[in-house]
Formats: C-alpha cells, structure tokens, sequence
C-alpha cells in the first residue's frame, strides 16, 4: 500500500505489535502521538492488514466502529455516522470524500505502520504543566 499525503522523510516505521495477537480483531486504535486528531485504524481483513486516518473525513465519525464489507468489488469500511464508504486500499470514498491510508509491512512476525508521528495501542501520557 501506498501512503496519500504523508511525505517520506516525515514519516517513521512504528512497530505496532505481533501480527498473530492484532488478527484477532478486525479494527484496533492506534493512538498518535500528535493527538487523537492523527489516531489510526489499523484493520485486519480477509489475511491483510490496512491503516487510515481514524476519523471519517466528513464529519470526524469514529471508523473503528464501523462496519467493514465488500462493495463494488474492493474491501470498504462505512462510518457508522452518515455511512461514506471507504476503500481500505486507497482511502477513496464512492463520493468525492477521501481518507488517508498509510503503508503497513510485516516484518518478522511483527506489523508496522509508516506514519508522521509515534503510534501505540495504548494512549500516549498527557504531560501536566503545574
């Protein structure tokens, strides 16, 4: 998969975690380090993994909890919100609406996604300033 609108030297490898334990489920948060406006899904789908932009590019509806399917012959997950479909491949929406996708590797036994800023399953500390 090819990343949309991430340049290459922003852009880091985060290992997420072992591929065996992240196909257990079909969508998993990844938190940024940026902030949850730069979180990401991660899928597994069908023996594959995806990564996009985890807020729907319409309206900021939460992608994770939304229902993923086969539709007009790619793999789609829909926003549960207003239902905008979104290929898992490309990010391209059947209406002129468009996610980010991110490049993900396996790399012995472990998957990676390449992304501008740190990812984790777990949320990233908020630093309190006294």
């Amino acid at each position: 998969m090819s990343s949309v609108c991430v340049e290459e030297d922003e852009a880091q490898w985060s290992c997420i975690g072992s591929a065996s334990e992240l196909s257990q489920k079909r969508c998993r948060l990844m938190h940024s380090s940026l902030g949850y406006r730069s979180d990401v899904c991660l899928f597994y789908v069908k023996g594959q993994f995806f990564a996009m932009d985890a807020r729907c590019s319409h309206s900021g509806g939460p992608l994770c909890e939304g229902d993923i399917e086969e539709a007009d012959g790619a793999l789609k997950v829909f926003c549960p919100w207003h239902d905008y479909d979104f290929d898992l491949k490309t990010g391209k929406s059947g209406s002129s609406l468009q996610q980010r996708v991110y490049e993900v590797k396996l790399e012995d036994g472990n998957v990676y996604v390449k992304h501008a800023s740190q990812l984790s399953l777990q949320p990233f500390p908020v630093d309190h300033k006294p």
